[in-house]
């Protein structure tokens, strides 16, 4: 008996690239997407809504697990699968590589747009 690799999906991040700036000396960005592989997504259970909820007043829809060695900017960041689109909440949580022995390290929090 064989055991099955944990496996995640491929999401689209939309990254942030400065461009130049505006005459006020501003940044001037331009929106990027980016295809990230191997991403676990979890729906989030009912009370951890709530408490999601009653702690930042947003409803969290579900948590990524980001693969380890990712550099992407995760922070208010625009996410698309399962042909909706989402929001990055608050900052991820990142552990150590060295110490997770599975493929992901970080975890970030999605709310569902519209």
């Amino acid at each position: 008996m064989t055991l099955a690799k944990i496996k995640g999906i491929t999401i689209r991040l939309y990254t942030k690239e400065q461009t130049g700036t505006d005459p006020f000396d501003r940044p001037v960005y331009k929106e990027a997407v980016v295809e990230v592989e191997n991403v676990l997504v979890t729906p989030m259970s009912s009370a951890d809504m709530v408490n999601e909820l009653n702690l930042i007043g947003k409803t969290i829809a579900y948590e990524l697990s980001i693969p380890k060695g990712d550099q992407h900017d995760w922070i208010n960041a625009r996410v698309d699968f399962f042909g909706e689109t989402f929001t990055t909440v608050g900052y991820p949580e990142e552990m150590i590589e060295e110490l997770v022995p599975l493929d992901w390290n970080k975890k970030v929090k999605v709310e569902r747009n519209g």
